[in-house]
């Protein structure tokens, strides 16, 4: 084999090995359900709930005190005209 064959074929294994090591990163490990995010897997017990429903209620009233957000701040608004402008008319 000449010295360019043996570097392409080195060159050809190295980013198999490379690509097989990410696919087998997205592979789903024993134990593990990613089927399941987001839930929860045991129901909570009353104390936890009543805290989760106190921080609940709390960002819900914070919320509620937040004045409506204004339109977008845009630098250049007063600037652009608001009506179009033909070739003609400049």
């Amino acid at each position: 084999m000449t010295y360019p064959t043996k570097l392409y074929l080195i060159a050809v294994g190295a980013i198999i090995i490379l690509s097989a090591g990410t696919a087998s990163a997205q592979l789903q490990m024993p134990g593990i359900d990613l089927g399941n995010l987001g839930k929860e897997s045991r129901p909570l017990d009353p104390e936890q709930e009543a805290k989760r429903k106190a921080v609940d209620d709390a960002y819900k009233s914070t919320m509620e005190k937040l004045p409506d957000q204004k339109k977008s701040n845009d630098p250049w608004g007063n600037i652009r005209s608001t009506t179009k402008t033909t070739p003609k008319q400049r």
